[in-house]
């Protein structure tokens, strides 16, 4: 008997639903993040994923005067980044005509068979609408946007009882009329500057 054409996923996704996080913890969380240079910085996004790992259960995007941005991972009120110093996710392009730039992304273990998936990037103008697939799987979830900046979190459950592995994010962006004008499955990888 042949094998059914499109097999199922070894994974699902959960929830992407993230919720805002108060004013008061995104002060706490950029002032833990960026030390004495969190004053420059005026929050874009401030979200709480649905999903918690043992060291990150949000994300807050944050833009200076000169328009440089930094990510600050959260857990609680306290923030940190993945980059060193955090305003390095600056100027990392990505894909032809360099309609997305991204930053730091990853995948955390948050239980038996579940994960913790978040990222975050910016684009220029010409974006309308940006959204995330994961694996194989051609759903696309909306990423929260704001102040040009965007950002995605998901849960992602696997069989806990398998070794299988969460899958990879791909970013897609559409312009205002809802033409598909950048996928990262399809385009070209990293290109530092």
């Amino acid at each position: 008997m042949p094998a059914p054409p499109n097999p199922p996923a070894a994974f699902t996704v959960t929830s992407t639903t993230t919720t805002p996080i108060d004013a008061g913890a995104v002060a706490g969380i950029l002032a833990s993040c960026l030390g004495s240079a969190a004053s420059q910085y005026q929050a874009v996004i401030a979200v709480r994923a649905p999903v918690a790992s043992s060291d990150t259960d949000g994300v807050v995007i944050a833009v200076d005067s000169a328009g440089q941005y930094v990510q600050c991972e959260s857990k609680g009120n306290q923030g940190n980044s993945l980059s060193v110093p955090a305003t390095l996710i600056n100027g990392r392009l990505w894909g032809a005509g360099h309609l997305i730039e991204f930053f730091d992304s990853f995948i955390a273990r948050a239980g038996a068979g579940q994960f913790l998936s978040l990222g975050a990037g910016h684009y220029t103008p010409d974006v309308a609408k940006v959204t995330i697939s994961y694996g194989d799987d051609p759903a696309q979830y909306p990423a929260v946007m704001a102040g040009g900046a965007f950002a995605y979190t998901a849960a992602i459950a696997t069989d806990p009882n398998t070794n299988t592995s969460p899958p990879a994010s791909y970013i897609h962006a559409f312009n205002a009329d809802g033409e598909e004008i950048y996928n990262q499955k399809t385009q070209p990888t990293a290109r530092n500057r």
